[in-house]
């Protein structure tokens, strides 16, 4: 049930690569991360309204047929 010492290594490289690779991840600074964060809730909220909107249509139509 133990890890052998291969195993280890294994582990203690897979994370130093991952450090690595965090390193070359270029971040959003605030400002940016802020513009699209509000883009993402603002068209979020848009298609959630028209969604709305289409499904009272169709249940409009749906009363109107029966």
């Amino acid at each position: 049930m133990g890890e052998t010492a291969a195993e280890k290594k294994g582990i203690k490289t897979w994370f130093r690569g991952l450090k690595v690779e965090f390193k070359k991840i270029i971040w959003p600074d605030k400002r940016s991360a802020a513009k699209q964060t509000v883009a993402v809730i603002a068209i979020s909220v848009v298609l959630g309204a028209v969604i709305k909107v289409l499904d009272m249509l169709i249940q409009v139509g749906m009363k109107f047929i029966a």
